[in-house]
């Protein structure tokens, strides 16, 4: 039985996702939803990006809210907000993501990763140098993930966009 054009697995699968992540069933799965097959097939494919990925999750984190900075996608920095706390992101760096690779207080390869995420958004390519930084840093599979990384969610922050999904709102008691 689907109600709202969401089937019963979607349903269940974004209650449980929204209890993880302190929410209601998160307003994008319920909409992405409606699209069975894409769905279920996106969300394997989100998965290997993170939380599966190569890159540690608070890194992942860091660039996920950088391309929804660049993006103003409010849904994707409310929902990476509350995820970057869990993985170890402070007050302090929440700030200052919005201020990119130039603000102070950054390690080389968090400055070398926010700088990657910025030329992907804004040349949606890389320099040949921070290419090359980035393989000596992390390696062919990681920058292999890092740019499908901001490339998905870059795709994600257009989706959002277009299809007006609003951002989740936080269970009472939750961050």
């Amino acid at each position: 039985m689907r109600r709202h054009g969401v089937s019963v697995p979607v349903r269940v699968f974004s209650r449980l996702a929204g209890r993880v992540a302190g929410t209601g069933p998160p307003n994008l799965f319920l909409t992405l939803g409606r699209h069975r097959r894409l769905f279920w097939g996106w969300l394997h494919f989100a998965g290997r990006l993170m939380p599966g990925g190569r890159l540690p999750r608070r890194l992942s984190e860091l660039v996920i809210l950088r391309v929804a900075t660049l993006r103003e996608c409010a849904y994707e920095l409310e929902h990476h907000r509350r995820l970057g706390r869990r993985a170890g992101l402070t007050a302090a760096d929440l700030r200052r993501v919005r201020h990119g690779p130039a603000a102070p207080g950054w390690t080389w390869r968090e400055r070398l990763l926010l700088s990657a995420a910025d030329e992907l958004h804004a040349t949606r390519d890389l320099s040949d140098a921070t290419r090359h930084d980035l393989l000596a840093a992390f390696g062919d599979t990681v920058l292999i993930e890092l740019v499908m990384l901001v490339g998905h969610y870059e795709m994600l922050a257009t989706a959002i966009t277009a299809l007006r999904i609003a951002p989740d709102q936080p269970r009472s008691g939750s961050d």
